[in-house]
Formats: structure tokens, C-alpha cells, sequence
């Protein structure tokens, strides 16, 4: 299916942006412009469940990962850079061990993993512990909104509201379509265990993460980068989960610097 897409033409291999699982296509204009400022082709799009895409159908046996080949397929003509962040590095990952053919290379941002173990409730840090105690009381996906925003955006040391204006009203407005979207959690899974076979990417990779991430994050980004052969990776200073947002500018020197 044709997924709702934003494209800054350029030259030189497409870079294609994906998008976190609290998120959409929004959340990477901001670096989106800076890159194609430099005149790169860039391309941001929603996956199914997200943004525009929330109501795509999800019950047709549909992966992330053959959806990404199908806009590999529309927007690149060779290998493709490919950027991921949380959810959106876990489709890059996939993608890096199935087809890595059509990369060029990869850049992470506070990835997720698939085949990764969750994080044991009991080990977390008291703060990311406190609010998801109260996620799991929340009485309404208003209220739910406003405490993953808090985690993500925010970061679970900070303080409420540590990120203000318009992008904490973008981010809001983003999340709000995911927590409403019909698709289930894990609709659109590779069925791939990436977790066990970082060693067999082969393209270059670079990480990053935010400084004030959720903990257990923080440390499997760090875990990537030492695991996946050649990796580099990078903290983020003053930011959290979605750097996208609250530090477009450093995000977009992760990408620049990762381009050929």
C-alpha cells in the first residue's frame, strides 16, 4: 500500500526516516529541513498505525519490514541510508539482517530491539519506576499521553514539562494517535530476533541516545553500538528519547556525520 510520506528531493543516496512508536512522520521535519537545507533527498513517512496511517488496515498479515521494502522500492534507486528511532531502529535493524542490500548504511537512535528481553519492572530506576506506576493506573488515554510524554519527551529525572511549546503540543498530538490507533501493539512484526545477531551487521552503524533517556535504554544503545561490528556511537547531552524534537539540530549532525 502507498504510505503517507513527506520528501525532500536532493542528491546522493535517499535518506529515509522512521519514526518512533510514540510518534510520526512529524517528529523528523524539523530535521528533515536541515538536511535537505544541505540538499540531501530525504523521506519521512507514517507507518501503519501512526499519523496519517492510524487507520491503515493491520489484520493482512502486513510487517513493517515489507512495508519499508515497498517505499525502498518508490523513493530509492540504489541503497538507502536508512534512520530509526526506538521503534523506527528496530525496522532498521530488521531490515539491516533481511535485506541489507538496500542500505547503505544506518543510523540509530535509542533503538529498540527485536528479540530483546524486557526490562525485569523490579530493576528500573525509581523514576522510570514511579511513572509507570502511574501508566498502569491511568483511567484514560488522555491521562496516559501526558505520562508517556512526560517519560519520553521529558525523560523519567526530569520534570514534567522540561520540553514546552510547540514541540510538547506536537508530541502530544502524535502520541495521541497511537495510543487511539486500533492496530495492536506488535501489529506488524518482522518475526525477526535481532537481539542475538548484532554481530552479523555488516554496514556501517551509528547510535545514539539521549543523556537523559530512560536508563534501561541508555544501556541497550550502548549495547548496540559494542556489539554491532564497527559501530560508533554517541551521547546526546540535555535531550531524552526523542532528540528528533527537542534537539533537531544535534540529531541532524548524528545523520551528517554518519553520510558519505
Amino acid at each position: 500500500m502507498t504510505l503517507p510520506m513527506d520528501h525532500w528531493p536532493g542528491a546522493g543516496p535517499v535518506v529515509v526516516l522512521l519514526h518512533a512508536g510514540v510518534a510520526d512522520r512529524r517528529s523528523w521535519r524539523a530535521v528533515g529541513e536541515r538536511l535537505a537545507a544541505e540538499g540531501r533527498a530525504v523521506v519521512a513517512y507514517d507507518r501503519r498505525g501512526f499519523g496519517e496511517a492510524a487507520d491503515a488496515p493491520t489484520d493482512d498479515g502486513f510487517t513493517h519490514l515489507a512495508d519499508l521494502e515497498d517505499v525502498l522500492d518508490t523513493v530509492a534507486d540504489g541503497p538507502a541510508w536508512l534512520v530509526g528511532c526506538s521503534m523506527g531502529g528496530e525496522v532498521v535493524l530488521d531490515a539491516a539482517l533481511a535485506m541489507p542490500e538496500r542500505l547503505a548504511g544506518a543510523v540509530l537512535l535509542a533503538p529498540s530491539v527485536s528479540g530483546a528481553a524486557e526490562p525485569d519492572p523490579d530493576a528500573l530506576d525509581a523514576a522510570t519506576r514511579a511513572i509507570i506506576v502511574q501508566l498502569e493506573a491511568a483511567e484514560s488515554l488522555d491521562a496516559a499521553n501526558r505520562l508517556e510524554t512526560w517519560l519520553w519527551l521529558d525523560g523519567p529525572d526530569g520534570p514534567e514539562g522540561r520540553v514546552g511549546g510547540e514541540v510538547r503540543d506536537l508530541a502530544l498530538a502524535m502520541n495521541a494517535i497511537a495510543l487511539a490507533s486500533p492496530a495492536e501493539e506488535d501489529a506488524g512484526a518482522s518475526g525477526l530476533d535481532a537481539w542475538p545477531r548484532l554481530e552479523e551487521v555488516t554496514l556501517p552503524v551509528h547510535v545514539g541516545w539521549g543523556a537523559l533517556d530512560v536508563p534501561f535504554m541508555v544501556e541497550q544503545s550502548r549495547a548496540v553500538a559494542a556489539r554491532v561490528p564497527g559501530a560508533h556511537g554517541v551521547e546526546l547531552p540535555g535531550t531524552a528519547h526523542l532528540p528528533m524534537l527537542d534537539a533537531p539540530d544535534a540529531t541532524a549532525g548524528i545523520i551528517r556525520a554518519a553520510l558519505p
